[in-house]
């Protein structure tokens, strides 16, 4: 227990962290890590396996149970089994394809314990001995719990129903067995964290279903299962992380105690996992989500997680006759709803905070941003046309989730993108969408103006208050840079920085300092002024007061106008009363970004490109950034673990504030066409007060409360 924070704590945080704390004792002298073997007779285990085979099917998945959906796959997505079956190969070799990392070995036998990327392994101790942040001692626990999540059984199981091959039953139960044998109930980094041991019990779950008629799944096998499957449960119920992490950590946890209760009905413990999983996930709904669907992490990937987690529950409690409240279908439809407006044109989720790579289960292999799933699902469960557009037709995890009649549902749908207007403020998470249609070839801009991540500990959030992700034409430019890894202290430092982010830095600090992997010193966040759209054009207006920190504190105000179907325009605007170095920043995805005269930066991607302009009446120093180490700069990070060179543009002053930076962003059809001929207004105080455009005779306005954009037969700056 944290005694630090002890004065912070209610009576019920106090004596809930103490009873998880007497546990460990407990459990350290009492337990000493015995391997549970199943009692009873090898008849009996029979008995119990034959009942699992008859009822289990019944109160599971329907696609998953139902005997016909390996030929519905087959006859609706015939291109999907290669890739199942050589995934399911790579197992077998004993290679594994984990989050960003491909084809990882963890030697033969597998050592359950062992990070192939540092080579380093976590001593085999009581888990509540462990950090599983020291990466020092143990290397990556991310990884390492990656393999031992046992998501990839799902693959051996999926791949032997789809051909009735032997050798994925056999090898199934022989990592199974494996498993039992290395790791004893409460020793060693795989019992450390209690999702870990919940996305296990979802997983085993799904093998067992799925080989269920296998002649390797013995009666011993089973029983030894089913006896761990208890031993699980009881370690996840008696160690939720109300405190430690009550976010997805809390959910997935619930999850796994509503699985075990669902599926192992004639478990002791069985009714009682259920109901309180069941509550768990009810009641933190609400807490999690903001009543706008975002959910309170900050983090387009941890909300697909939650989107994951809720699907799974509704569908199982429909499939057992559990009443559920209409509020949590709702809410899901909400976060749902984000999800669609906040994607890229063309499909894709953008990086906003943490994106680790993990799923709640991988029922086919994904992108980290790939939402078809999700979408696919959600289409049939509610009846939503505009989910069967974002879907983009049949996904796999619906015929699996849902089977025959989750089919029928989702094909009765005329899919069409959405009626709502494209362009959309979350005022309770803190985003503004700026988009010109929902085709993809649209334009598109993402600007945060919300907090720092969670209201606990912002650990998912990144320091990107004000920042931008923008696509023109459908194709990403500016991108958040994604996470990295969450074992190297630089790395991980790095990629959640306001260095890493479209945002503007100050004295080349963050805007946030942190205080931990997971932690920051400060929380600073935005705070939007205003918000207007119509059919020509959107209007936001934010400020933040990270800064403010500073010996001079300094109040940084971005603004950003959206003439629609033309191009955005960035008014930032830098408070203080001393002298500041200012770095305006525009971190790229992997496309060409080159300095021309002007000087604009011209991005091409996909035959077009988007142009950038900065002005200011302080000279600007504009520079490409790719791919260095010393500072860190440049650099984006598509998947956990991995991270690739790409430019990013510094534009760079040294002024005495205020200052003001207005960037213009504009697409260009023609990425071969020179930038047009426009030229900056100026006057006190502040600096540039419009842009002149010369071959449209066209100008922007900006004045204290708004920026305008009006035609003139005049010279405006004479």
């Amino acid at each position: 227990m944290n005694l630090r924070r002890l004065p912070q704590m209610n009576v019920a945080e106090v004596a809930g962290r103490t009873r998880q704390e007497v546990s460990k004792w407990w459990d350290r002298m009492a337990v000493s890590g015995a391997r549970r073997r199943p009692a009873g007779s090898a008849l009996e285990s029979e008995r119990q396996l034959e009942s699992f085979r008859a009822a289990a099917p019944g109160r599971f998945f329907a696609g998953a149970a139902d005997d016909g959906t390996p030929a519905l796959l087959a006859e609706r997505r015939p291109d999907l089994l290669p890739d199942l079956i050589a995934g399911a190969e790579r197992s077998l070799d004993g290679h594994f394809d984990l989050l960003g990392y491909r084809g990882l070995s963890f030697g033969d036998p597998v050592d359950w314990r062992f990070d192939p990327i540092s080579r380093r392994r976590s001593p085999l101790v009581h888990w509540s001995r462990l950090d599983p942040l020291d990466s020092a001692s143990g290397g990556d626990s991310k990884v390492v719990w990656e393999l031992n999540r046992h998501q990839w059984l799902v693959d051996l199981g999926q791949a032997y129903r789809m051909t009735g091959d032997e050798r994925y039953g056999e090898a199934l139960a022989a990592y199974v067995t494996g498993w039992l044998e290395s790791n004893p109930v409460g020793v060693g980094i795989n019992w450390a964290s209690s999702l870990e041991v919940a996305l296990r019990l979802v997983a085993w779950s799904w093998a067992l279903v799925l080989v269920r008629r296998s002649p390797a799944l013995t009666p011993d096998l089973f029983a030894r299962m089913s006896a761990s499957v208890e031993d699980h449960a009881t370690h996840v119920e008696r160690y939720l992380s109300y405190y430690f992490s009550p976010n997805t950590h809390l959910t997935g946890e619930a999850l796994g105690l509503f699985y075990a209760g669902t599926v192992f009905p004639e478990l002791s413990g069985a009714r009682r996992w259920r109901e309180q999983g069941a509550r768990i996930l009810i009641e933190e709904s609400s807490r999690q989500v903001r009543a706008d669907g975002v959910y309170f992490e900050q983090s387009t990937c941890y909300q697909r997680y939650t989107v994951e987690i809720a699907l799974h529950f509704l569908i199982l409690c429909a499939r057992n006759g559990v009443p559920v409240p209409a509020a949590l279908g709702e809410r899901l439809q909400a976060m749902l709803d984000f999800l669609l407006a906040v994607r890229f044109p063309r499909g894709q989720a953008p990086h906003i905070g943490d994106s680790d790579g993990g799923w709640l289960l991988p029922l086919a292999r994904r992108a980290p941003g790939d939402l078809r799933g999700v979408f696919g699902t959600a289409a049939a469960l509610f009846g939503r046309c505009d989910y069967a557009w974002a879907a983009g037709g049949v996904v796999p995890e619906l015929l699996w989730l849902l089977g025959r009649s989750g089919l029928a549902a989702f094909e009765s749908l005329r899919a069409a993108p959405p009626s709502v207007a494209p362009s959309r403020l979350f005022a309770d998470g803190g985003y503004v969408v700026m988009r010109d249609g929902w085709g993809e070839a649209a334009h598109h801009l993402v600007f945060d103006v919300g907090p720092l991540g969670c209201s606990a500990s912002g650990g998912h959030g990144h320091a990107d208050l004000l920042s931008i992700q923008c696509a023109a034409f459908g194709e990403a430019f500016l991108i958040d840079p994604g996470t990295g890894t969450y074992a190297d202290p630089a790395w991980r430092s790095f990629f959640r920085s306001s260095a890493a982010h479209s945002t503007v830095m100050v004295d080349g600090e963050s805007q946030a300092v942190p205080g931990g992997p997971f932690d920051w010193r400060q929380r600073p966040r935005a705070r939007l002024n205003r918000w207007l759209s119509t059919a020509s054009f959107d209007f936001a207006d934010a400020e933040h007061n990270a800064y403010g920190r500073l010996p001079d504190p300094v109040r940084h105000r971005r603004r950003v106008l959206f003439l629609k179907h033309r191009y955005w325009v960035l008014v930032d605007d830098l408070e203080g009363a001393e002298k500041h170095c200012v770095e305006l920043r525009f971190q790229f995805g992997p496309v060409e970004v080159t300095l021309e005269p002007g000087p604009w930066a011209r991005a091409t991607a996909g035959g077009r490109s988007l142009l950038v302009r900065a002005f200011s009446v302080s000279p600007l120093h504009e520079r490409i950034s790719q791919g260095r180490q010393e500072p860190m700069e440049g650099w984006v990070s598509p998947d956990y673990g991995q991270r690739h060179p790409a430019p990013m543009i510094v534009c760079s002053t040294a002024a005495r504030l205020p200052l003001r930076i207005v960037t213009l962003l504009l697409p260009s059809a023609d990425p071969a066409a020179p930038p047009p001929a426009v030229r900056p207004l100026r006057g006190e105080p502040g600096g540039v007060t419009g842009l002149v455009f010369d071959a449209t005779h066209e100008t922007l306005s900006i004045g204290p409360d708004r920026v305008w954009a009006h035609s003139s037969s005049t010279d405006p700056s004479s």
